[in-house]
């Protein structure tokens, strides 16, 4: 594909179908700049329709993962309307979140500060891995605001309803060692290895056959199944679809040549 000209972005794409996206403006601690927040929904539109991607990477330049949406203009609009906040506020929430649409496992690595939005966008993705000492807070209330970017959804789905409501009614802070427990992030690293050991994480999630990893991921959306009953009615279309698949005879054949399977995705 024609590389995208991204402001605010920073796009690697990696030959074993890794796409390492790097929010790029670390003097203002990566926040969702309006140019930003074009180049990813032009990025999340490529990356949507591309087959070549097996999984993708987000992460933040310098020293914070994202410092969430750009504060500058709250409350210089004391004239305007609900109406009108509320126009300008859905695109955005939905531009960020469409990173959930994909159809390729996500991953966030919590190389700093996640903060609001930014927790969010880190919430949004499949897995998130952080420094030991990166920061992740929801700090709405503090500001006098409710809680936006899907916080009371994406919390509540990753950690549970009682963690969802500590962070968000007290506000406070917690380092990516302490996020664990919580169930707030898979696993820690020190900062000076995140990137190459969630880089091994992504290789690994990119080695799986593609279509059998696609459709895994959409079972798992919004929480996964509502009943035993829909899992089972859906794990009988989607495995039969794997099971006539290349990819699953070269499965079998690498297992007995004890080999790593070589997954072409059909």
């Amino acid at each position: 594909m024609t590389e995208l000209a991204l402001e605010h972005l920073r796009v690697d794409r990696r030959d074993s179908g890794i796409v390492l996206v790097t929010l790029d403006l670390p003097e203002r601690r990566n926040a969702m700049s309006a140019p930003m927040t074009e180049s990813w929904r032009r990025l999340m539109d490529e990356l949507r329709s591309d087959r070549s991607v097996r999984c993708v990477v987000v992460t933040g330049a310098g020293t914070a993962f994202c410092s969430g949406g750009d504060t500058g203009w709250i409350g210089s609009e004391p004239d305007a309307t609900v109406d009108q906040l509320r126009d300008r506020m859905l695109p955005f929430y939905r531009t960020w979140l469409s990173i959930r649409d994909l159809e390729v496992p996500t991953i966030a690595a919590i190389n700093g500060p996640a903060v609001g939005a930014g927790a969010c966008l880190a919430l949004a993705c499949d897995l998130r891995y952080a420094a030991e000492d990166a920061k992740i807070a929801v700090p709405f209330t503090a500001l006098g605001l409710h809680p936006g970017m899907a916080a009371t959804w994406l919390l509540p789905e990753v950690a549970g309803l009682a963690v969802a409501r500590e962070l968000l009614l007290t506000g406070r802070a917690v380092t990516g060692t302490e996020a664990v427990g919580l169930g707030l992030v898979n696993r820690v690293f020190p900062g000076e290895k995140l990137l190459d050991e969630v880089v091994g994480v992504a290789e690994r999630v990119a080695g799986m056959a593609p279509i059998a990893t696609r459709l895994t991921k959409v079972a798992l959306a919004n929480g996964g199944h509502a009943s035993l009953e829909d899992a089972l009615r859906w794990e009988a279309l989607a495995q039969p679809v794997t099971l006539a698949t290349e990819d699953l005879h070269e499965g079998l054949r690498a297992q007995r040549e004890k080999r790593r399977p070589r997954f072409a995705g059909r």
